[in-house]
């Protein structure tokens, strides 16, 4: 994602947004009442690459509105989600690509459409030596790792049909997502999410539509997540 021109139609609005979201910024003020090396934020459509795997890192993107998906693969094959930037969240990808002076680890694709702020390396650069940012940055360093190793122990000791009734649990009754979303999300092939998503139907659990997943005994699904042995 290239950085968006460096013009702000209405500055004020854009600069108390950014504070709103993202309290621990250092934003001291520039002209026109917006801080000092804020671009404009870009419009971007749901589906979007924001930045590539192995890719040289051209910014730090601020999630105004929206969600970002970041991922560990190719955006168009196989890949298993890390987790996702949503408004006034920090993406600890761009942020270690940064620190590190190294290729992105990860890709990011934008589920909805969304808005966006990117910075540029040397704001970051900047704005990381403020204190209270940067001990905001490795905290969520420290949360994502233990996301991130939670994910590795789910996909090494966990079952399948675990992992993808845990990932339907706490997204409400209905959830609208196919089956290829299901299977990115969780690094596996959409043909064994689908079967099971059967299995599950089989045995009065979900009530599948076309891109939807109707939750009808969550508790059953509770005791899969948990491991208790799988559908017939």
């Amino acid at each position: 994602m290239n950085p968006p021109p460096d013009t702000v139609d209405d500055a004020p609005a854009l600069a108390a947004r950014i504070a709103a979201q993202y309290p621990e910024l250092p934003l001291p003020p520039g002209p026109h009442g917006v801080p000092a090396g804020l671009p404009a934020p870009a419009q971007v459509p749901a589906g979007v690459v924001l930045f590539e795997e192995a890719a040289p890192c051209r910014g730090f993107p601020l999630v105004l509105a929206g969600d970002v998906r970041v991922a560990r693969g190719t955006p168009g094959g196989r890949s298993i989600e890390l987790y996702r930037v949503g408004p006034g969240e920090i993406c600890v990808v761009s942020a270690a690509a940064l620190f590190g002076h190294a290729p992105l680890p990860a890709h990011g694709v934008t589920t909805v459409p969304s808005e966006l702020v990117l910075i540029s390396a040397g704001t970051f650069e900047r704005w990381t030596a403020h204190a209270p940012f940067r001990r905001h940055v490795f905290g969520l360093f420290a949360d994502r790792l233990a996301d991130v190793i939670a994910l590795a122990e789910a996909v090494a000791f966990q079952r399948l049909d675990q992992r993808l009734a845990a990932a339907l649990l706490g997204r409400g009754t209905v959830i609208a997502a196919t089956h290829q979303a299901l299977a990115d999300e969780l690094g596996t092939v959409r043909e064994i999410v689908t079967r099971l998503l059967r299995r599950f139907e089989r045995a009065g659990w979900v009530a599948l539509g076309r891109e939807r997943v109707e939750l009808l005994d969550a508790a059953a699904l509770r005791g899969v997540a948990s491991g208790a042995p799988p559908a017939a």
